[in-house]
């Protein structure tokens, strides 16, 4: 099992971000942190000691690294003290340029955490401005080189392309220039302007212009032959990892594998059933204070969403989905099931068969959510 711990907090809110988010303050903070401790209680106290085990932890946001650090000490400290993660391969936290340093890294690294993934997203000026973002791309070389002065050896970074008046030629500097850092572990995802944030309003204004789509499809083209030839593997369709530095989390979410998600607005697959938390951090609060279970709403899983689940999220990895693999968890084979959509994306070149595995081709990786919506 993979377990998530959704922190809230931000200095400031991006201009693109729609996840759940609120400005850092401190109060606000001692109550949250009372409130997911009691809610790992409850968990902790209605799993079996199998279930308990965890293979991953994740703390992401928001901003983690916003807090203070004795605050995401605690964090990892009562998760500990709450499951069983004797056998844990991998203790991720994200960081945001601007709210690291060689103290709070080192403290990090002492509570057990082994993987940092660092927030970059851009190296131009301009448009981590129109991003809304705190940093600067020098700070953000500065706190890889500060992760890595800390003791860490796992560093990852995100990077976002297709943002509003990017050329093709600032994405491929970028990326060198980002690839030149000693990372572990890249992640490149294509701008999206979701409705009713901020950047969302700037482009319907005419203040920005959108990237332009051609331009967009060759940063991703540009994407994986640059880190490709930079060592990098890539191994789901927006992340490259060196080899054995895959985040081995994400890798439970796309494998369709089991987690626990603790905090506001996060999400959980446990007993056959998906389960979302109050995204509203008041409502959440005021659940688990009065000794309830904060989710918000809540589904089981028929066979026949699992198996398409399992596809799709398979299908995410470069190396595909193990056929062998879902004949034994169904009792079925892919194709006695989807045979049609199949044959059909095999045709239409998108997918191959290739040594008991379904994968994307080269073309499929670039239109993916075309492969992907045949199974939803």
């Amino acid at each position: 099992m993979g377990i998530y711990v959704h922190v809230p907090f931000c200095i400031k809110k991006c201009y693109y971000c729609d996840f759940v988010s609120y400005v850092y303050d401190r109060e606000k903070v001692q109550r949250y942190l009372s409130a997911l401790a009691r809610e790992a209680r409850f968990y902790a106290g209605m799993l079996t000691r199998e279930e308990k085990r965890a293979a991953t932890l994740y703390i992401g946001g928001g901003t983690p690294t916003c807090l203070a650090t004795e605050d995401l000490v605690e964090i990892i400290n009562f998760i500990i003290k709450h499951f069983d993660l004797s056998a844990v391969r991998e203790i991720t936290v994200e960081a945001n340029p601007g709210t690291v340093d060689r103290e709070k890294l080192t403290a990090l690294r002492r509570a057990g955490v082994n993987r940092i993934s660092i927030g970059v997203q851009s190296c131009s000026g301009k448009h981590l401005c129109n991003l809304g973002r705190i940093h600067t791309f020098s700070q953000a070389v500065e706190a890889v080189e500060t992760a890595a002065e800390a003791g860490f050896d796992n560093i990852g970074a995100d990077l976002i392309f297709g943002l509003p008046g990017q050329s093709t030629g600032e994405w491929k500097s970028c990326l060198n220039a980002v690839a030149g850092l000693g990372l572990q572990h890249i992640s490149a995802y294509g701008l999206q302007i979701e409705e009713g944030t901020p950047l969302a309003g700037k482009i319907a204004a005419g203040e920005l212009s959108p990237c332009d789509e051609d331009d967009e499809a060759e940063m991703f083209t540009d994407t994986m032959q640059i880190l490709r030839k930079k060592g990098y593997r890539h191994y789901e369709i927006s992340n490259y990892a060196l080899p054995g530095r895959e985040c081995q989390h994400n890798l439970g979410y796309w494998r369709n594998g089991h987690y626990l998600g603790l905090g506001p607005a996060a999400h959980s697959y446990l007993w056959g059933a998906r389960f979302a938390n109050e995204s509203s951090l008041g409502l959440y609060e005021e659940s688990v204070n009065s000794g309830s279970f904060p989710i918000l709403s809540a589904r089981s899983n028929n066979q026949e969403t699992a198996m398409a689940e399992t596809v799709f999220l398979g299908l995410r990895l470069i190396e595909g989905l193990n056929l062998e693999d879902f004949r034994l968890r169904f009792g079925k084979d892919v194709e006695s099931i989807y045979g049609e959509q199949v044959n059909k994306l095999v045709g239409d070149g998108l997918l191959i068969r290739r040594q008991g595995r379904l994968r994307l081709t080269e073309r499929g990786i670039a239109l993916g959510n075309r492969v992907f919506s045949e199974f939803v």
